[in-house]
């Protein structure tokens, strides 16, 4: 059973959601507000999080800040700012679901998360991988400039696998997000805008790495 971990401060609609989830055979660890989450996100492990941003106390942003995982979390709302759904995408939620909503479309979500999840193990001819003057460890998930060591999320690891595999190359936007997201759609492909953007900083240290875009077609992970 794949296990996910509730945080939801409407008890009623939590309750609700719990038990739907189990007919699906989902184990699900239900908290009522943000600091139970974090408790529990520390002792156990989860292959999925679904989270409500409007928490008293902390709310879904800050506590995904404070997790520091790599597990997929899916955000629930009440509100439809774009600006929610922006800093949502920034945070790297997997999918932004506004209430309300019909709960067999969540569960559809959620099954569709969690099949990309398994198919974004990493595979690597070696452990490291030279990219100009920086070092990949596909085993650490590091970034290594110098002394430098950036930590990436598994994502980010396959994201800069998959660009490095095919660099100096024109990639099409579609082709990057169906091998790293499996998916071609919107919400996929403004999250990878802000996977790109890390990248880009994480290289700016080395001149001879650049990311171009080229508008309405793709990019190109150049290494000179």
């Amino acid at each position: 059973m794949k296990k996910i971990l509730l945080a939801e401060d409407d008890a009623d609609f939590a309750g609700v959601l719990k038990k739907y989830l189990e007919l699906h055979d989902y184990e699900v660890s239900y908290c009522k507000d943000g600091e139970e989450a974090l408790s529990i996100s520390l002792k156990e492990e989860f292959d999925i999080c679904i989270l409500d941003v409007m928490m008293p106390g902390m709310d879904g942003f800050t506590l995904v800040e404070k997790m520091d995982t790599d597990t997929p979390f899916i955000f629930l709302t009440a509100r439809k700012m774009k600006e929610d759904k922006i800093r949502g995408l920034k945070l790297g939620a997997d999918d932004y679901i506004v209430k309300p909503f019909e709960v067999d479309e969540l569960v559809l979500r959620l099954n569709n998360i969690l099949k990309r999840s398994e198919k974004k193990t990493l595979v690597a001819a070696e452990d490291t991988i030279a990219i100009s003057s920086f070092i990949l460890d596909t085993k650490r998930l590091e970034l290594k400039f110098g002394t430098a060591v950036q930590q990436l999320t598994v994502k980010e690891a396959a994201l800069v696998m998959y660009l490095y595999q095919n660099k100096n190359t024109l990639l099409r936007r579609d082709e990057i997000l169906k091998a790293i997201w499996q998916n071609d759609d919107f919400f996929s492909g403004r999250s990878m805008d802000v996977y790109i953007s890390r990248l880009r900083k994480y290289f700016q240290k080395d001149p001879a790495i650049r990311i171009e875009s080229i508008r309405h077609i793709g990019l190109e992970f150049k290494v000179g």
